[in-house]
C-alpha cells in the first residue's frame, strides 16, 4: 500500500501527512486512509498509459520538461501555499489530475470520501495537491536511477502490479475501466496522453 512515507520517508512523509492534515481541517487518521487510496489511484493511472511505449515516451518528456524533483525539496513551501499553485506545469495538480483521471475525478472522490470519511471537496483538493508529488517523485526516481521511459515504463509497471496484488486492485479498476471492457489500459492512453502531449 502506498502512503506519502513510502514516497518521502518516514519523517519528511509524517511532516506532510501533519501539514495535509491542517491545510484539510481534518485529523490525520481519515487524511492518512484517504492517501493511502490516493496515491495508488495515481500511480496506477500513470502506469497503465506509461505500458503504452507512446504513452511511456510522452510521459518521459513531461518528467523532463516540467518534473526534475525539486518540488519535493521545497515539500512544506508547496503545502503551505508559498509556490503558486499554478505557478507552472510542475505544480498545476489540476491539469495532472484531468488528463490522468479524466471525467472520473468525481467518481474517484466519492469512493475516496465513503472510504475514508473525508469530506468531498476535501478529498478533490488532496487528489490535486498529490498528482504534483507523485509527478516529482517520479522525476527524482528518473534521475536517480538513470531511466529512460522504457525504464520509467518498468518502474511503473511493476508498482503497479505491487498495488493491483493489494486491497486497491479492485477499487482502483472499477474507477479507472471507463468503458466496462474490464481494461483500464485503454482508458487511461486516451486520457494521459492529451496531458503528456503538453
Amino acid at each position: 500500500m502506498f502512503s506519502l512515507q513510502d514516497l518521502l520517508g518516514q519523517e519528511q512523509g509524517n511532516q506532510a501527512v501533519e501539514q495535509l492534515s491542517q491545510n484539510l481541517g481534518s485529523n490525520h487518521t481519515a487524511v492518512n486512509t484517504a492517501i493511502q487510496m490516493a496515491l495508488p489511484l495515481i500511480v496506477s493511472g500513470l502506469a497503465r498509459n506509461a505500458a503504452n511505449p507512446q504513452g511511456a515516451e510522452q510521459l518521459n518528456s513531461a518528467i523532463e520538461k516540467d518534473h526534475d524533483g525539486s518540488l519535493l525539496d521545497n515539500l512544506s513551501g508547496f503545502l503551505g501555499g508559498g509556490i503558486e499553485p499554478q505557478a507552472s506545469g510542475q505544480t498545476n495538480g489540476v491539469g495532472i489530475l484531468g488528463h490522468i483521471l479524466g471525467d472520473k475525478q468525481t467518481q474517484a472522490a466519492q469512493q475516496v470520501s465513503e472510504k475514508s470519511g473525508l469530506d468531498l471537496g476535501q478529498v478533490t483538493q488532496l487528489l490535486i495537491t498529490l498528482a504534483p508529488i507523485v509527478m516529482g517523485f517520479l522525476g527524482k526516481q528518473k534521475q536517480q536511477q538513470n531511466l529512460d521511459s522504457g525504464g520509467l515504463s518498468g518502474w511503473l509497471g511493476g508498482q503497479n502490479e505491487q498495488i493491483q496484488q493489494s486491497s486497491q486492485g479492485g477499487f482502483l479498476n472499477s474507477i479507472l475501466d471507463r468503458d466496462g471492457d474490464g481494461s483500464s489500459m485503454d482508458d487511461i492512453a486516451g486520457m494521459a496522453m492529451n496531458y503528456l502531449r503538453k
